[in-house]
Order: structure tokens, then sequence, then C-alpha cells
């Protein structure tokens, strides 16, 4: 009988600690021309730690 073979393990992503891997974050924007104030609304983004894949960079 031939020996069991067990399956490679496979690596496993870690996620990005800024975006807790979407991909994306929620930011507030300034609206005014003059006197700036936030707005009570969001805006998406592209996280910049992981460029929007969503894996923590490995370096």
């Amino acid at each position: 009988m031939a020996a069991k073979k067990t399956p490679a393990r496979t690596a496993t992503k870690k996620r990005c600690p800024d975006c807790k891997d979407v991909g994306q974050t929620s930011e507030t924007f300034q609206v005014g021309a003059r006197k700036k104030h936030d707005s009570p609304h969001k805006q998406e983004a592209l996280c910049l730690t992981c460029l929007g894949s969503g894996e923590a960079p490995t370096a």
C-alpha cells in the first residue's frame, strides 16, 4: 500500500492592518472655498499601505 501524502500547506495571506483586508479606506473631506469645514460624508480611497491588494506588505 502506498503511503498517504498530506497536502502541501498554502501560505496564509496576512491582512493589511490599515484597511482590514478590504483594500479601501474611508476618509472625510473638506468643503468650502474660503472657510473649509469637514463634511459629515465620507469617501472611499485606495489604501496606501497595501495599494488596494488587501495583503500586508512583506518588507
